[in-house]
Formats: structure tokens, sequence, C-alpha cells
């Protein structure tokens, strides 16, 4: 079950289509709405298993993804308009470059036909579609992109893994088990600024250590670049077995002015965003809750048609704490993009600086079917039954010791009585005994003489 995960996952995916492009590029505030859901299910697996002499594992693990027509609201054949990621972002990483380069860019830009914003199907926006800007931006400026011909959201998403994981086996000590040695050979990364924020804490998450306390959980995300900690909500139930939820604290995507020991994910912007240009080849992006959920207002208010909600935008993780397996799940992040107006490119137009939503997806799971029933059987209804028996073999065993303590007791009078009858007895015999064999005296009668 650890090495092909029975559980069944789902990606879903949501997109921010925009519904005023030309009113944006004069100036105006950005109107979305959101499209969706795209849902995909996911499938995970793990090879290249190798076990260690020092209590490790590594391992890598694969996902493929499968559209379910059938559980999403629109196909992948839909047309969406969306800011055009790859320019507009190239247009912010070559800000302070000499303005002739920007006046080459801008003029390769011209010539490929390249506007900011494009009008392209869900599956070519996810997936990737072909597009002449890369070869000419990695003429222009090699190295600065290594992708070639294709670009889409989730081109390295699909049948791809998520780095070699090597975790602990817990042999010699269970409350290590699932615990990270290292990612990719590394024992901390080196996308941020302080040692903190670089740290791989946690586990892959996808399980913990057995007999959890409800307090926190960590687990590194490759997608996220760093280490994440949930802190706990609530005690709950997951369909008949216990869990401890536990949910994203509003310090997650605080920037370092709010939260100090978040300035290693800096440059901030307002708070609810972190930077993660640092491992995404240098472009703008920030990643955030969903509709900029527990984020600074002037995020919401920035953007029209963005409605946070902790309902639907929330993350959480239910936990059986005894095991320390989630038995339901929900990983929520929203990309963005910073875009604005760049001297020299002048198909920015005069876009006013904005962090803008792409998509957020879910990442969701649930223990159902005959795993589900095998894990409630096991580890929750055969306990309960044992922790009720122990009452009720004590409930009875409370008047059988009351019967034999009586039982003791009324032996205790018999064996008394009858030793003292026995004492009694001896001692008449005792003083009885001289007198054994003798005849009674004879009275003589002197009368009888005369």
């Amino acid at each position: 079950m650890w090495r092909d995960i029975p559980v069944p996952f789902y990606l879903t995916v949501n997109l921010f289509e925009v519904q005023n492009p030309q009113e944006v590029l004069q100036g105006a505030k950005p109107k979305v709405n959101q499209r969706g859901p795209y849902v995909y299910r996911e499938f995970k697996y793990k090879t290249n298993i190798t076990f260690y002499d020092n209590d490790t594992v590594s391992y890598l693990e694969y996902r493929q993804l499968f559209f379910r027509p059938d559980l999403s609201n629109g196909t992948e054949d839909e047309y969406i308009v969306m800011p055009n990621i790859l320019m507009l972002g190239a247009a912010v990483m070559m800000e302070n470059l000499p303005s002739f380069v920007k006046f080459l860019l801008s003029g390769a830009l011209a010539g490929l036909k390249q506007e900011a914003f494009i009008n392209r199907t869900v599956g070519e926006i996810l997936w990737g579609y072909e597009d002449p800007l890369l070869d000419t931006i990695n003429a222009i400026v090699p190295g600065m992109i290594p992708y070639k011909g294709k670009f889409g959201i989730f081109v390295e998403f699909n049948n791809t893994n998520s780095g070699l994981f090597t975790v602990n086996t817990g042999m010699k000590n269970i409350s290590q088990v699932h615990m990270v040695d290292s990612w990719n050979g590394l024992k901390k990364v080196n996308y941020w600024r302080s040692n903190q924020c670089n740290m791989i804490n946690g586990t892959a998450g996808e399980m913990w250590p057995p007999y959890m306390s409800p307090t926190s959980l960590e687990f590194y995300s490759p997608d996220a670049c760093r280490s994440m900690k949930l802190v706990y909500e609530q005690s709950g139930q997951f369909k008949g077995v216990p869990t401890y939820r536990f949910v994203a604290p509003k310090t997650l995507f605080a920037n370092g002015t709010d939260y100090p020991p978040n300035e290693g994910f800096c440059p901030c912007r307002q708070s609810g965003i972190q930077n993660v240009s640092s491992c995404r080849l240098n472009a703008p992006m920030f990643i955030s809750h969903p509709h900029f959920y527990n984020a600074d207002p002037s995020l919401v208010d920035a953007v029209e048609g963005l409605h946070p909600s902790r309902e639907e935008h929330a993350l959480f993780l239910d936990v059986h704490p005894v095991t320390g397996i989630p038995m339901n799940c929900s990983i929520k992040l929203q990309l963005n993009l910073y875009m604005k107006q760049v001297s020299g490119i002048l198909q920015t137009g005069k876009i006013q600086p904005v962090v803008m939503p792409l998509l957020w997806f879910a990442e969701s799971g649930y223990i159902d079917g005959s795993v589900l029933s095998q894990f409630y059987t096991n580890l929750v209804l055969i306990p309960s039954i044992l922790d009720y028996l122990q009452y009720i073999f004590l409930g009875l065993s409370v008047p059988l010791i009351i019967s034999a303590a009586l039982m003791m007791m009324s032996q205790e009078k018999c064996s008394l009585f009858w030793s003292s009858n026995k004492k009694n007895s001896d001692s008449y015999k005792a003083t009885q005994a001289p007198h054994a064999g003798k005849l009674p005296p004879v009275k003589v009668l002197r009368e009888a003489r005369l």
C-alpha cells in the first residue's frame, strides 16, 4: 500500500478567465471569472525503491493524470482568455536590462504576433502548446528559459516524479518513520535567503509517525519548493475513524514584516503571497491560498471577481493520530503572476502593477472502500471491542471476587468451629484417660456382715 497507494487522488483545477483584457491594457482593474473545475484522476506509484543500512529508504514517486469529464464542469477543448504568462513574465524579468535589449525583445514579440493576453484551450494552457517565443527568448538571452518549443503551466507535472526522496524506515526508532532524510541528495535546499527557510522538515506528505500529539505537523513540498507547517485545529471523525484536523496558519504565506521568520522567503510583497521566483526560473510567480484567502485585502481588491472563503479555499489534513495516516485531505494552492507595464516593451501597454491570479488547484483524496473497512476493523472496531471487554470482564469479576471472599470467610468460620469442637473433645478424652480400665468402687455393706 505504501508503494502503490490504493487511495484515489484527484487533481482539481480552476482557471481564472480575464473578461476585460483590452481595458486592462489601458490601465483598468482586471475582471476575472472562475472556470471549471477540470478534474483529473491522479495515480501515484513508487519506483527505484532502495533500502540502506542506516534505516532509510529512497524512492521516486511518479504521478499520472487522466481527465475525468464526468466530474468536470467543462472540457479541455474550451477556449479561455488568460494572461500570456511567457511574454508578461519575460517582460518583468528583463525590466532592468539595457533598453536596446528590451527593444529587440519588443520587436521580436511584434514579429511573432505576441500579445499580452492569449485565447487558448484548457488543454493547451495546462499541458502545453507550441510557441516560437521560447526559441526567440533563448536566442536573445541564452539559458533564461530551459523549455524549448512547448510551454504550459503543468507541462512537467504529468508522468513525472517529484524528486528522489530518502526517508527513515523507523526500524530502530518508530518516532522517525517517514521523516525525510534528504531530497535529491540534499539535506536542505538553496532557494531561499535563510537556513531556516531552506530546511527540509517533516515527511514527504503521505504519512507521519504514529501516536501524534495535537500540536502541528510538517512536510516538504517540491511544488512549493519549501517545507510547510500545519497546525492542529480540532478533533473529529471521518466515517467513524477518529482524526486530528490540521490546517494552514495565517503565517504560512505571511511576509517578513508580519512574520519575521518568513523574511528568508523575500523579496516580499503583501502578506498572503509567497515569492517563488527563485525556484521558478526567476519568473515573477507567487503562490497563495485560492482567491487570496488569508491574504492582505489589497490583493483581493486589486482584482474584480475574487470571493475568498474558508469553506472553499482553506486547505486541511485529517489524520488518524494513532497511525499517522491521513484519512481525508485537500491541499489547495493558487498560482499568480506579477505583471505590469514595462518601459520599452510596447506589448505591456499601460498595465497597472498587479498580482494576477492564473489558476488554483487542489490535490485531494480520502480512504474509502475495502481499505477503509480494513482500517476501521483493525484499528477502530477491534480495539474498541477489546476496550469494552476489559470493563465487562472487570464487571463480571467483582461478584466473583465477592463470592470467593464470602466463601473463604465461611470456610474459615467452619474451620474454627470444627477446630474448637475437636479441641474440647480431645480435652475431655484426656481428662478421662487415667480412669480407663478400672471398675467402679464396691460399697461393702456392714449390715450384710450382721
